[in-house]
């Protein structure tokens, strides 16, 4: 057996839009549209399959030139903004779309879960469910029979198994999909950001199934926001933007550069309504967001309010770069001391010394206006911005640093070893044992 997984050579995934096409799910009503309207039908059918056709005008390039190798037993992380290709890329891989141009080489049997429900059907049971997409995921009826209690535990819905999954939540499908897609013997599992539909338990009960799954020498090809998730599962990265690949590499470094791209690509359109709007925030009265672990600093933010603004809320998030909340600042504006908000105003944050680790981090800030029908309401939220902490040689001396066991906080400490023999030492006097007060 080869010791590649999946092989990707050269792959482009073009599609056509803005092309309204009539279909008919019948052979009469196909050929009905086709004379309608020959000449048109005529060159959306070939322009579908040139990509390089001069005529097409109406052409969206989700893949470009993508080229990686997946070895066998590699938890691999595919990672970019929405729009990037992911989902593109992983339905290409498990065959549901073909590619443009390109290949795509797979060495084993594959277990895909893209979409809620994927392969079940509202009409059948749970248990009739686990049999269908066991065998459109290529296994025999032996195989899932093995197997069919074990999935069924693992989802922990063995109550409602027989029942028509039509009424099933969005919740319980998911775990019944998920459950037959990683317990089943495939060589190789594609998993589309599903876990974000389960419970935090759901999530950690999955991630160490796939954990247990890669430690069996199967491959994973991932997809999700969740960074933290990413960093658990997965050993390497391969980031996405604009459907090109930008970056191929160790987890965390990939986690960085989608970081990267993120703050290089933020969205400069503020949050405003009736009510407010919320401007771009600042570090430190600027637009260059490096900051100083050692140093205090400040994180500012204008607004504008067209109305007055009575006791809202006023919070500020900073996360680090797996997206956990390092700081959740919440106060009422009169605990602040101020009663009303209306005008121009900025609203500033003053921060110690935090002692950061080196990384990226972001900070965005939030408004929470009572819902009333005078004065509008509800929550606004500023644009994120991220900023750099560099390393600090002084943090790292002390002992802390940006490997893989990098920690949130590096404050510089000072180490003392002291010889016992030349302190000073107290000793008891029992006298004092006797007295009483």
């Amino acid at each position: 057996m080869s010791e590649i997984a999946i092989r990707v050579r050269d792959l482009d995934k073009v599609y056509s839009i803005g092309v309204s096409e009539n279909k008919s799910d019948t052979l009469v009503g196909s050929i009905a549209n086709m004379l309608k309207s020959p000449i048109r039908n005529f060159r959306n059918l070939k322009n579908l399959h040139n990509a390089d056709s001069s005529d097409r005008i109406d052409r969206f390039s989700a893949l470009k030139d993508i080229n990686f190798d997946i070895p066998f037993g590699e938890a691999t992380a595919i990672i970019g903004r929405n729009g990037a290709g992911k989902s593109t890329l992983l339905k290409i891989i498990s065959r549901i779309t073909d590619p443009t141009n390109g290949k795509i080489e797979i060495f084993g049997r594959v277990s895909s879960l893209l979409e809620i429900g994927t392969g079940f059907h509202p009409e059948l049971t749970g248990r009739e469910n686990v049999y269908l997409n066991g065998t459109i995921l290529g296994m025999r009826k032996h195989e899932i029979d093995n197997k069919f209690d074990e999935i069924v535990e693992f989802s922990g819905i063995h109550k409602f198994i027989d029942t028509p999954t039509k009424r099933y939540s969005s919740g319980m499908r998911i775990r019944l999909a998920f459950s037959v897609a990683a317990n089943l013997e495939a060589e190789i599992l594609l998993i589309d950001e599903v876990l974000a539909v389960g419970d935090a338990e759901f999530q950690k009960k999955c991630l160490n199934k796939m954990n247990e799954v890669t430690g069996q020498g199967r491959t994973v090809l991932f997809i999700s926001h969740n960074m933290g998730a990413v960093k658990e599962l997965c050993t390497r990265g391969i980031v996405l933007d604009h459907g090109r690949m930008v970056f191929d590499g160790k987890i965390n470094d990939s986690i960085l550069k989608y970081y990267e791209i993120v703050k290089d690509n933020k969205d400069l359109v503020t949050n405003s309504n009736k009510l407010v709007t919320l401007g771009s925030p600042l570090l430190d009265n600027k637009n260059d967001f490096i900051l100083d672990s050692w140093l205090p600093f400040k994180i500012s933010i204008p607004i504008s309010c067209y109305r007055m603004i009575r006791d809202p809320r006023l919070i500020w998030i900073i996360e680090d770069f797996m997206g956990q909340q390092m700081i959740n600042l919440s106060l009422d504006s009169t605990q602040i001391g101020v009663e009303v908000i209306e005008g121009q105003k900025v609203i500033e944050v003053e921060f110690p010394t935090l002692w950061f680790s080196p990384g990226i981090y972001s900070a965005h800030f939030k408004i929470l206006v009572h819902d009333t029908k005078e004065s509008g309401g509800g929550q606004f939220n500023s644009e994120k911005i991220f900023f750099d902490v560099p390393g600090n040689d002084e943090a790292i001396k002390s002992g802390f640093y940006t490997g893989e066991f990098s920690t949130a906080l590096a404050p510089v400490v000072k180490w003392n070893v002291k010889d016992l023999a030349n302190e000073v030492v107290i000793e008891r006097n029992p006298e004092l044992d006797s007295l009483s007060y």
